[in-house]
Parts: C-alpha cells; sequence; structure tokens
C-alpha cells in the first residue's frame, strides 16, 4: 500500500517555479517512490544501476539526449559529472519542473548542486513516513503547542493506542515496513540488510573506511546516546578512534538522514547558555535494532526507553516541517550552565514555543520549572507550551502549558 506523502504538495509547488527539484534523506524513506508516484509519466533512471552509471560517466554529454527530460534521476550525487550537462539544458530552454534529482548523501550531492545549480533548484528533505501519514490525515501544518494546532489533530481523531505506539515506535518508519504485515523476524531481515547496503553503498562512497567494526561501533554509539549533548570525546572513547575521524563519521551519518543535531537556542544577550548541538537519531526502529531492543517489551523496560520515545516525538515534529518544504527548521533546545535545560523551543517570529517530552501518563508541574527562564529573553516572547506525553487526553497544566497527548504532534 502507498501512503500518499504530505510533502507532494511542496514538490509539486517548487517545480512550477524550478527546473530543477533536488530531494535528499536517508535510503529507503520513499523519495523514488513518491516521485514515481506523482509524476508517473515522465522518465525515471536510476544511477544505482552500473550500466546506467558507466554511460553517466563515460558519455553525459549524451545521457540526457538518450534520457530526455523531464526525468527523475536516483542517486544523482554518483554521476557528479552530469551536473553540468544539467545546468547546460536549463539555461538554455528555460522550463521549469525539468529535473527530479533524488540522493542518499546529501553532503556529496548538495556540494554539486551549490557548484553548478545554485539558484535553480529546489532543495526538499524527507525523513521517514510520519503518523499522520500512516493515519491518512490531511492536516500537514507544522507542530507547534498552540490551541489550534491541537484543535485541528482532534477533528482528525487520531487514535491514541498506546501499544500501537509502542509497536511503530519500535518497528520504526520507513514505509517498506507498512507496505505489508510484518512480524520481528521480518523486522530484523530488514534492518540488517539496511545496515549492510548502508554501509556498502553509502558510508564507502564517501569515506575510505579501512575499519569496519570500529565504524559499527561508533554507528551504534550515536544510538545509544540519542537524545542527549553530543560528546566527540565520549563516541570517540568507544569507538576507538580520534575526535577528528568521529567529526568526519558524524557529518556522514548526518548528511545520509539518519541523525539530527539540534542546536541550542542561545542569543548575545546570555554567557551561560550551553554551546553544544543534542544529538538525535531519527528513526527509532533502527536505534532499536542497533542497540538490540528486539521487541516493544523489551524497548519500554530497558534504561533507554525514554531517549528512544523523546527520540520519536521530536522526528514526528521535525517530519512536519520537513513535510511543509522547511529545510532549515526553527527548532532547538535550551540548556544554561545551571543545568536548567527545555527539550525543544520552537521559535515563531518574536515567539518561543517550550516543549518538554516525557514517557509519563501523569506531568507535573515541576517538569515545566524551566520555561520561566525563556521569559527573560530579550525581544522575544513566551508563546503556550506543553508537555508531549503518553496522557490520554489534552489537559491544562497551568494557565499557558498543556499536557499534550503525544497523537496530537
Amino acid at each position: 500500500m502507498y501512503y500518499p506523502r504530505h510533502i507532494e504538495p511542496v514538490v509539486q509547488r517548487i517545480a512550477k517555479r524550478k527546473p530543477v527539484i533536488v530531494l535528499t534523506g536517508a535510503r529507503q524513506v520513499g523519495k523514488s517512490t513518491m516521485l514515481k508516484k506523482i509524476y508517473n509519466n515522465i522518465n525515471y533512471i536510476s544511477l544505482n544501476s552500473p550500466l546506467v552509471r558507466q554511460s553517466a560517466e563515460e558519455n553525459p554529454s549524451l545521457f540526457f539526449e538518450v534520457n530526455k527530460p523531464p526525468i527523475i534521476v536516483d542517486e544523482i550525487q554518483k554521476g557528479a559529472k552530469l551536473f553540468d550537462y544539467i545546468k547546460d539544458i536549463i539555461d538554455e530552454n528555460g522550463l521549469k519542473g525539468l529535473f527530479y534529482l533524488t540522493g542518499s548523501q546529501s553532503l556529496k550531492l548538495m556540494k554539486n548542486v551549490s557548484e553548478s545549480l545554485a539558484g535553480r533548484a529546489g532543495i526538499i528533505r524527507l525523513l521517514g513516513i510520519s503518523r499522520r501519514e500512516l493515519a491518512l490525515l490531511k492536516y500537514r501544518e507544522p507542530f507547534q503547542p498552540t490551541v489550534e494546532h491541537m484543535e485541528k489533530l482532534e477533528s482528525e481523531q487520531l487514535e491514541l493506542d498506546y501499544e500501537k505506539i509502542i509497536e511503530q515506535i519500535h518497528k520504526g518508519f520507513f514505509p517498506e515496513l507498512y507496505e505489508y504485515e510484518s512480524n520481528l523476524k521480518d523486522w530484523n531481515d530488514y534492518y540488517s540488510s539496511y545496515f549492510q547496503t548502508y554501509i556498502e553503498k553509502d558510508i564507502r562512497d564517501v569515506l575510505n573506511i579501512r575499519d569496519e567494526s570500529a565504524f559499527i561501533k561508533f554507528v551504534k554509539a550515536t544510538a545509544a546516546l540519542t537524545g542527549n549533548m553530543l560528546n566527540h570525546t565520549t563516541i570517540a572513547e568507544i569507538c576507538g578512534k580520534d575526535v577528528k575521524t568521529v567529526k568526519s563519521w558524524l557529518s556522514a551519518l548526518e548528511s545520509s538522514g539518519l541523525v539530527y543535531l539540534l542546536e541550542p537556542y542561545h542569543n548575545n544577550f546570555n554567557k551561560r547558555l550551553i554551546k553544544s548541538p543534542k544529538l538525535y537519531f531519527l528513526d527509532t526502529g533502527l536505534a532499536c535494532w542497533l542497540l538490540g531492543w528486539n521487541t516493544p517489551t523489551q524497548l519500554i523496560s530497558g534504561a533507554m526507553w525514554g531517549n528512544i520515545f523523546e527520540s520519536f516525538v521530536f522526528s514526528e515534529i521535525l517530519k512536519s516541517y520537513y513535510n511543509d518544504g522547511i529545510v532549515k527548521p526553527p527548532l532547538y533546545y535550551y540548556r544554561d550552565k545551571d543545568k536548567n535545560e527545555i527539550d525543544l523551543v520552537i521559535e515563531d517570529g518574536g515567539t518561543l514555543y517550550p516543549v518538554e517530552i516525557k514517557t509519563t501518563s501523569d506531568p507535573k508541574k515541576s517538569m515545566i520549572s524551566s520555561f520561566k527562564y525563556l521569559e527573560n529573553i530579550p525581544g522575544k516572547d513566551l508563546g503556550t507550551g506543553a508537555i508531549v506525553c503518553l496522557a490520554k487526553q489534552r489537559l491544562p497544566l497551568s494557565d499557558k502549558v498543556w499536557i499534550l497527548p503525544v497523537n496530537l504532534i
């Protein structure tokens, strides 16, 4: 079954203004599947094919004579020589919506885009399928903890089924996992294959890794530290590499859409704010597989359940922004040198919306004690706040903070 993606209208809108659409995201999040659904009457070609890739490398001038635009080109980062020819074609005819380029290694891809297609390409990022998309909801606005947002989601009645949510968090959000009924053996097979493919087809294209064992330890370490402030030294000690290597590897993970570094909120007026980013592993299913949480029961009984739940909530919120075409979402976290922390701060103009993420079903006012620190930031107003949690219904916790069931994000 194909689940319509909320980003589809964004692709169509930008294609009317730009000659090139560049769609990035992790391997198997549904980039080419979505494009083929939207544009089922145009050519599709993948540079994963060795013969096609050889043609692109040896005869780039003839490639688009044979494969005429409009065209979808999958894994375009493997055909670096094609970018100059794409530029020549679009400059010559001036038409829009000619090239739809996808890639799972945005670092390499965006380098080519910036060098050859600056100003000509619309950039879009896609993550795994969201809970809203799985529920076939029509509401697709970016998340904010406002009453208007909550009421619109409530009107579509996305169910709060605790067991189903736990199963989905454990399963992860790669679309293929929802195309058919699957069990835990299928889950294990999928992620075993996914991870091996990722190392063989993505990482070896970007990094000259000689110690595959150390890299696997590194990826597991990032999964184990999801929801925590980034500490390169800690990760380096775990995988037995130096900090420089860890930074290079982390950049590759980030560019391939598997991790996200959430920057801290800080301004020029407060020197006491922490400046290290927070690390999130974006697909909870892959994180569970890497960490050996082989069943949903093991997950919720384990020591990392809170971190995995927070990663899930953050990822869903991030999807809501990416799916609206916002490639640099105004999302931050707050932490000062006195260890006052807010899991997520959403900035909208002059307003800051604070969000805490907890696995509890019975939140307390003590959990929002750090929200008050946003009141002292010059030029910013404190908006409605929320505790996103496993409560069964939306309730006020204070005059400006809501208890927000996780199905309302």
